[in-house]
């Protein structure tokens, strides 16, 4: 398996449709690398590890087509390990899974 990683500090916020969804956004720069250089699933989506703290977690990355950006989600149970809320800077590792 080839893994590329990442770490960068963004933003969490609360996707303002149904139900709860926190996302952290992640950076434009790392985002075009992991368009050009992985598979995507359904929806564009791609799978990962990603870590808070010590917390690690894993979930796909959801592209947005307005900003080229993909979107992280993170479940409650992640924000109440980490204590994060919606506005908090967050320091993010992901692994990206590139096939091979």
């Amino acid at each position: 398996m080839v893994e590329l990683a990442f770490a960068f500090t963004a933003t969490l916020w609360e996707y303002q449709g149904k139900g709860a969804w926190h996302f952290i956004t992640v950076p434009a720069d790392i985002s075009a690398i992991i368009k050009m250089l992985t598979q995507r699933n359904g929806f564009g989506s791609v799978r990962v590890n990603a870590r808070i703290s010590k917390t690690g977690w894993k979930t796909s990355l959801f592209p947005d087509a307005k900003s080229g950006c993909y979107f992280l989600p993170v479940k409650a149970d992640v924000r109440k390990v980490v204590k994060v809320v919606d506005g908090d800077e967050v320091l993010v590792e992901i692994d990206v899974d590139v096939g091979g």
